[in-house]
């Protein structure tokens, strides 16, 4: 019952946060999260942003510099799924990169994770183990016109 309150709480912030494109903020304090956990939750979400943006090899992401571990899994497991991560802000004038932000929050022993571009958001919970990060809730996706 608890998990299931909280997973409708998280899919209800969700659904009910609009961004525009130009205002893309990351979390300006992200909770502290372990290597194994941080690299479980962001292989986790950069599978399924995957399967939401443009094809790799031809899509290139853009995301603020960060020195959290949990930006150091998400940019590798980016990579790992083929993508260009840009993190110097430097794109090439014929280059139109994907913008993304991100945040990692913790909301009643879970750790909530998001991902989002200027079209869609996708958020999940996770229960954190000491070998990385269990799903707890069904991933959300917000799409945006």
């Amino acid at each position: 019952m608890k998990k299931t309150i909280a997973a409708i709480i998280f899919t209800a912030l969700l659904s009910g946060c609009q961004t525009a494109h130009e205002t893309l903020t990351t979390s300006s304090t992200p909770i502290a999260i372990t290597g194994p956990t941080a690299s479980a939750i962001a292989g986790d979400m950069a599978s399924r942003l995957a399967e939401q943006v443009g094809p790799a090899g031809t899509t290139i992401l853009k995301m603020d510099k960060d020195t959290s571990e949990y930006a150091a899994a998400l940019e590798a497991a980016l990579k790992g799924w083929g993508y260009t991560v840009i993190t110097d802000n430097k794109v090439g004038k014929d280059q139109k990169p994907v913008e993304i932000a991100w945040s990692v929050d913790s909301f009643d022993g879970q750790v909530l994770a998001r991902i989002s571009t200027p079209t869609i958001a996708l958020g999940r919970a996770y229960t954190a183990t000491s070998a990385g990060a269990t799903p707890t809730s069904p991933l959300s996706i917000m799409q945006r016109n």
